[in-house]
């Protein structure tokens, strides 16, 4: 046999052993074929890391123009959304465990309005925790809760809007590195039906990019 027709074959004998050993490598993990086979050859068998759900927000971390677009009446049937910029800052607390980020524009007058997101990151309950507030009120708004699912995140409320028991959601999603999308929505039905009041459009600012000082 020549040594072309030899190496070829070689080649595709050993193309053919590495797909059985990835295709089979949990049933054979156990037996003494399979470890001769990894102390010959010095294959391991990379077990993927687990999803750790304490991370879903780092994508928000830094410093970012938002885009708003807010409807100015909610639950009234109106159609008129106020439209307005903002700079927003997200920085990690606790270890990694929680995050905090803070929004800030000269839309609402007389002064400056400076808005606060708290969420906290539950490792029994495996669930976020979001919570609102603003320096009109100076007090946390009552929690969304909820979790990530197929790159959406949904968090869930109860609140009172102009006196009306309502449920609150809230949305996020991430599109690549530099930009993310949140919405809210109130439901004055228990859920059956959804009006979005809220949607911020987050483009990420460079870090030496004056505008994106939050002070």
């Amino acid at each position: 046999m020549s040594a072309p027709a030899s190496n070829a074959r070689f080649e595709r004998g050993s193309a053919w052993l590495n797909s059985l050993v990835q295709s089979q490598a949990i049933a054979t993990a156990g037996t003494a074929l399979f470890r001769n086979h990894q102390a010959a050859t010095g294959a391991r068998l990379e077990t993927p890391p687990r999803h750790d759900a304490a991370r879903d927000f780092d994508f928000l971390f830094g410093r970012w123009r938002v885009h708003n677009e807010r409807l100015r009446e909610r639950l009234a049937g109106s159609n008129d959304w106020q439209h307005f910029d903002a700079i927003a800052e997200c920085r990690p607390i606790l270890g990694g465990t929680g995050n905090i980020d803070e929004f800030v524009t000269d839309e609402f007058e007389p002064t400056v309005f400076h808005g606060m997101t708290l969420r906290l990151f539950d490792r029994t309950t495996q669930r976020w925790s979001i919570w609102w507030a603003s320096n009109r009120s100076g007090r946390l708004d009552p929690p969304v809760v909820g979790a990530f699912a197929d790159g959406t995140g949904r968090f869930d409320g109860d609140d009172v809007h102009a006196g009306r028991p309502v449920r609150v959601r809230f949305l996020w999603t991430a599109a690549g590195p530099d930009r993310a999308r949140w919405e809210q929505a109130f439901s004055a039905d228990g859920g059956a039906s959804w009006e979005t009041n809220w949607r911020m459009h987050f483009t990420r600012l460079a870090t030496d990019d004056p505008q994106g000082d939050t002070r």
